[in-house]
């Protein structure tokens, strides 16, 4: 077929023009954020890489090790009998092997209706799977029926203490909170003898002090010590920030930016407890200059009294592969839980759960005390309320990876007190979705591709970008808290040429939000100070900013 000069132009020029537009879809643009050659405070961006299990470096381990059978202690599957008693003998004798250990438990229903505590490390506890032919626990009663922790009796006398109530006049409810609200699992890792959390200054203890920090810089690996004892290269300790100045406190500053005028009390009435924590590796000690494995989140200021302490803790241990029930319950009001909670997780490092399923619980895995563990491939269900379904709290560089959530919560994704540099990847929530940044001085935490389903409220807004906790901890988080990709799913009928407005928090400065978009227009309202871009552009190049840290950092 012959063409004319002017035509074969054309022709030309439509492919140069075809071939320019989809090299501008291949290669999207980078956010802003990304391309700061200077980097000051209002845009700064934390690497979020050194989250989970071995900072993200290794994956979940498939566990080596002499593996024990529960079936062989009298764990019998099925039989409607209750197993409690012979899955306690199962994981004391299996925790006398000194190498590495797997209970492994049968295929079928086990009746679970005590605490089992995983008390030593290179421990896995091991299921056939959470389908059909999988394990399942089944919790017949709540917590509140077994034995009362000795580890939360400092928590039982700090709320008769100060009275913690929940007060809902219009539904006639005046009760003490429940002990179980935030704490307790029916699988719970811990060290005997060590406090689950902080609450009374009767139970306060001196710290094994390591070192004294004098100074170091955010980002950075390394920092300058002094009064070095008993310190060596290998080590896992936690580093310690404390606010010795009162209101006014210049670490107060740090974290929130002089944006929240009103800040909470908690932050200046106990200046002997850390307001900022790190669990860290020591990878290197020369002279006075000391190297861990992950970077501060914040200058270190000679006035901050930062330290090196001892951090007793558990290591290698993982739940996985199967599934935990509990019967549908009343719900009487929040904070009045009865404790179907199903996995605590406290004091452990380089720890993971995964391919877990659980139904009904109150609430599905909590935390405390808690860095680099991995949460990995948990799907939540039930028919009533829960108040979480994976918290973070108390928690630094964890990995939430892949939680799907078809049960409504009172917080479905929730990162709460002193939680830092953790992330929720790729995860998914189906009812009542709630981004919870729940005060307490959580910073520097990232939501990262996740997508939620929604129905928007009569004034089409909706708060997916939550804040909740007390007063007293306030504002709702401190700097640099970050969403990446979120995408909404709006249901119902909706009229398109409107916007939706996602409310947000007013007192969490310097937010970033990059990539926030639905099947109509969202519009954001976030203060103070937040950094919003790519609204209603997905982020189709880079749908991960902690799979793309992580892979540059790996890279270098």
């Amino acid at each position: 077929m012959n063409y004319s000069y002017s035509t074969f132009n054309s022709i030309v020029t439509l492919l140069l023009l075809l071939i320019c537009n989809n090299a501008t879809i291949l290669a999207q643009e980078l956010p802003k954020i990304l391309q700061n050659k200077v980097i000051n405070d209002a845009n700064y961006l934390p690497d979020f890489s050194f989250a989970g299990y071995r900072n993200g470096e290794v994956d979940i381990p498939i566990s080596q090790g002499r593996i024990f059978n529960a079936s062989d202690y009298g764990v019998i599957a099925d039989d409607l009998l209750d197993d409690t008693q012979s899955l306690k003998k199962a994981i004391a004798e299996a925790s006398k092997f000194q190498g590495n250990v797997v209970l492994q438990l049968p295929a079928g229903r086990i009746i679970l209706s005590d605490i089992l505590y995983l008390e030593r490390s290179h421990f896995v506890l091991r299921g056939t799977g959470t389908g059909e032919n999988g394990t399942e626990i089944y919790c017949q009663r709540p917590l509140m029926y077994c034995k009362d922790p000795e580890d939360l009796q400092e928590l039982r006398e700090y709320m008769i203490k100060f009275d913690k109530r929940q007060i809902e006049k219009e539904n006639n409810v005046d009760l003490p909170f429940s002990l179980y609200t935030w704490a307790g699992g029916f699988i719970w890792t811990r060290v005997p003898g060590e406090r689950v959390k902080s609450y009374l200054e009767t139970y306060e203890k001196p710290y094994n002090v390591l070192a004294k920090i004098s100074n170091g810089k955010r980002g950075e690996f390394k920092f300058k010590a002094s009064e070095i004892k008993n310190l060596k290269i290998g080590d896992v300790v936690e580093l310690q920030l404390f606010n010795k100045e009162g209101e006014k406190g210049k670490i107060i500053e740090d974290l929130y930016k002089n944006l929240v005028p009103k800040i909470g009390s908690h932050h200046w009435n106990f200046p002997n407890l850390p307001l900022v924590k790190q669990q860290v590796t020591i990878i290197a000690i020369s002279g006075n200059t000391i190297t861990i494995n992950a970077p501060l989140t914040m200058d270190i200021l000679p006035n901050y009294e930062a330290q090196l302490v001892e951090w007793k803790h558990l290591e290698e241990v993982g739940m996985e592969h199967f599934k935990i029930t509990f019967p549908h319950s009343a719900r009487i009001a929040h904070h009045l839980e009865q404790g179907y909670n199903g996995i605590y997780l406290t004091r452990l490092y380089n720890g993971w759960v995964k391919n877990v399923a659980i139904d009904n619980a109150d609430s599905g895995v909590l935390s405390e005390e808690i860095a680099n563990v991995t949460i990995k491939n948990i799907t939540t269900t039930g028919s009533k309320i829960a108040h979480y379904t994976v918290a973070l709290s108390g928690a630094y560089n964890v990995l939430a990876e892949n939680i799907n959530v078809y049960n409504e919560a009172v917080h479905s994704l929730s990162i709460n007190t002193l939680t830092t540099k953790c992330v929720y990847l790729n995860c998914e929530v189906f009812v009542a979705p709630y981004f919870d940044q729940h005060s307490g001085a959580n910073h520097q935490n990232l939501f990262d591709n996740v997508k939620v389903h929604l129905t928007p409220n009569e004034d089409r807004s909706y708060p997916l970008f939550y804040g909740g906790g007390a007063g007293y901890w306030k504002p709702s988080h401190g700097a640099y808290n970050t969403f990446w990709n979120i995408k909404v799913n709006f249901l119902g009928s909706i009229d398109v040429n409107k916007p939706i407005i996602l409310n947000g928090v007013e007192d969490g400065p310097f937010a970033r939000l990059i990539g926030v978009s639905g099947n109509q227009e969202v519009s954001i309202s976030y203060k103070p100070e937040a950094h919003i871009e790519f609204t209603n552009t997905p982020m189709e190049d880079i749908p991960s900013l902690y799979e793309y840290q992580l892979k540059k950092r790996l890279r270098n």
